[in-house]
């Protein structure tokens, strides 16, 4: 999977500090990717158009990124129309700033959860408060799924754009030697193929049965400034990265999080590790 050149990303805002927050972090992507930037305003009733504070901040955009910037009004459910509109656009990439102060157990099921689940392009969410400029660390957590190579070409990509270094994490569970031992040796592999394209790759083992926490808890430990993972809503509970842990990740990570979107089985990575 790779994105596009002068692709089209798109971002959902409500003027709150998230919103503006992802609109700050796709700058770079934007130019590196020759993409136009479309800020998606949805509002519930009629009067909340916002059509001159849309035009003013639109005009900011464009003058602050230096790429081109539209701006659509749409009536509607936010997390709803984001994924519809994606959509129809084509749009390459979604950046949505969300509320710090929902909760994993409020979202299941529901609103963001869905936005993620739903989205027909890779997604980048962002709940912290830093305004991270650049990007110097990827954090790219692998499971044994056919799903999870496929993030493999796209972190790659990002790498290149910003110079970055990819830091592999294999999880696994303590009480499985089988599944440590095959993982561990995919992640060799993986890391072999990183540097192999030019990358600086380091990767990192951890046993546990707390995947979201630990993945989160290590992504601040290096000092990471996007983590990659994959939406895989209907994998069984034996693959780590499941819908729910992934969707976990999402909720609780004060670091960005992109999320890809699984591809056909005739169009995954051409990387293959044999296993």
């Amino acid at each position: 999977m790779q994105l596009k050149e002068r692709g089209i990303i798109l971002i959902p805002i409500d003027f709150t500090e998230q919103s503006l927050i992802a609109i700050k972090q796709s700058y770079n992507l934007a130019r590196y990717t020759h993409s136009k930037i479309i800020l998606l305003h949805v509002y519930k009733h009629q009067g909340e158009e916002s059509y001159e504070a849309l035009t003013k901040l639109t005009k900011q955009v464009e003058q602050e990124s230096g790429v081109p910037c539209e701006f659509m009004n749409v009536k509607g459910d936010i997390y709803e129309e984001t994924d519809k509109i994606a959509e129809e656009i084509k749009a390459t990439l979604i950046i949505a700033g969300l509320e710090s102060h929902m909760r994993f157990r409020d979202i299941i099921g529901t609103s963001a959860s869905t936005l993620v689940r739903k989205a027909p392009c890779p997604i980048i969410t962002i709940r912290g408060k830093e305004n991270r400029d650049g990007c110097e660390n990827i954090l790219l957590p692998l499971d044994l799924s056919t799903e999870s190579r496929e993030k493999v070409d796209i972190a790659i990509q990002f790498a290149k754009y910003f110079g970055a270094s990819i830091r592999i994490l294999a999880i696994f569970d303590p009480s499985d030697a089988d599944y440590e031992n095959r993982l561990l040796a995919y992640a060799h592999q993986v890391k072999k193929f990183i540097k192999s394209k030019g990358i600086p790759c380091t990767n990192k083992s951890i046993a546990t049965k707390n995947i979201a926490e630990t993945v989160v808890e290590y992504a601040n430990k290096i000092e990471c400034d996007l983590i990659i993972i994959m939406n895989k809503p209907n994998l069984s509970l034996k693959e780590f990265f499941s819908g729910t842990e992934a969707q976990k990740i999402v909720d609780i990570s004060n670091i960005p999080v992109m999320t890809v979107q699984p591809m056909k089985r005739e169009s995954v990575t051409h990387f293959s590790p044999g296993i």
